[in-house]
C-alpha cells in the first residue's frame, strides 16, 4: 500500500451508502452530505447498510480512484463521534479492530529546532 501525506484527512459518511454508487455518485456524496471538496485529495469512506462493505473514493490529481473492500465474515466496526478519522485508525477499522476498545499510548518527540 502506498503512503499518504499527513496533510490528507479522512472523512466518513455515518449515512449508509449503497455500493452500486459510483464515482461521480459518491463525489456527490462528499460535496453534499460531508460538505468537503471531492478533489482536495483527502480519503472520503463510505459504508453500507449491513457494514459489511465499504468504498473509498479519492482524487489523485489525475483522476478519482475507488478502494472496495468486501468481508467474507463479520462487520466493520465504525465509531461514533466526529466524522473525520486519521488513517491509522481507518487502517484499524479496515482490519477489523475496534476502536472503542484500543487505547494510544503517549508518545514523545523531540523538537529539532
Amino acid at each position: 500500500m502506498f503512503t499518504l501525506p499527513s496533510s490528507v484527512s479522512v472523512y466518513i459518511c455515518r449515512e449508509p451508502t449503497d455500493m452500486r454508487k459510483s464515482f461521480d455518485s459518491l463525489a456527490a456524496l462528499a460535496s453534499q452530505a460531508l460538505h468537503q471538496n471531492p478533489l482536495s485529495g483527502h480519503l472520503f469512506v463510505f459504508f453500507n447498510r449491513p457494514r459489511d462493505r465499504t468504498k473509498i473514493l479519492f482524487w489523485d490529481r489525475t483522476g478519482y480512484c475507488l478502494y472496495y473492500k468486501r468481508l467474507e465474515a463479520g462487520t466493520f466496526s465504525v465509531p461514533d463521534g466526529p466524522a473525520s478519522l486519521s488513517m491509522p485508525e481507518l487502517v484499524l477499522i479496515l482490519e477489523g479492530i475496534e476502536l472503542a476498545g484500543a487505547r494510544r499510548k503517549k508518545r514523545y518527540f523531540l523538537d529539532s529546532t
